[in-house]
């Protein structure tokens, strides 16, 4: 993988196929996706953020809680190159819910979806998983993001809160530092491979 500073290593091997992945970041308003994006993408990421309003206030409600000024409308948009054969285009999705219809649109052509959820406003990332769940055909895995690096539940209470089916990959990581999301984006293109494999074993798909 690329150093720290996220720029690609120019002194890879050009013998080898390059592939590319699209994975999708998703989740609940204020959980991590443009953080997580940002992270790691090589390239400048591309935000699509506006101002939360006084107008937009009765719209995109927030709880007390949260300090959050902006919100995505459209996307994030990152790269990151993973080694001398994998390039990983970043999509998140927008997290109020006027602007979920955008998802589908988003989902489309992803090899896997990371769903990002803070536990302490584990109630933001039903929908979002409810999605994932019933209404997407691609392999997703949940990551609780570590807010401030301190782990507050335990992943067995997550998994039973957010009644994660047993066959989708919880982990947990402080989406902020750019070796996390990397292991995170790692677990998904793992568990879409492992489906893939899977699914040709037995003939479907």
């Amino acid at each position: 993988m690329q150093g720290s500073s996220g720029s690609p290593d120019i002194d890879a091997p050009k013998d080898r196929e390059m592939s590319s992945a699209k994975i999708v970041i998703a989740g609940g308003f204020g959980v991590g996706k443009t953080t997580s994006v940002e992270a790691i993408s090589e390239i400048p990421a591309i935000r699509t953020e506006s101002w939360m309003t006084a107008a937009a206030a009765q719209i995109d409600r927030l709880d007390p809680g949260i300090d959050k000024v902006t919100t995505t409308v459209a996307m994030d948009f990152g790269r990151v190159t993973i080694d001398d054969s994998l390039v990983l285009y970043l999509f998140g999705t927008p997290g109020q819910p006027r602007f979920w219809p955008m998802w589908d649109d988003l989902v489309r052509g992803a090899v896997g979806a990371l769903v990002l959820v803070d536990t302490n406003h584990l109630e933001n990332s039903f929908a979002a998983v409810n999605y994932f769940e019933n209404d997407a055909d691609v392999p997703w895995i949940v990551c609780v993001n570590l807010f401030h690096g301190v782990q507050t539940h335990e992943l067995s209470e997550v998994r039973e809160a957010l009644t994660l089916p047993p066959h989708v990959p919880l982990i947990a990581a402080d989406i902020r530092d750019p070796r996390n999301v990397a292991h995170a984006l790692l677990a998904v293109v793992n568990h879409a491979t492992e489906r893939a494999t899977a699914l040709a074993g037995t003939g479907v798909g």
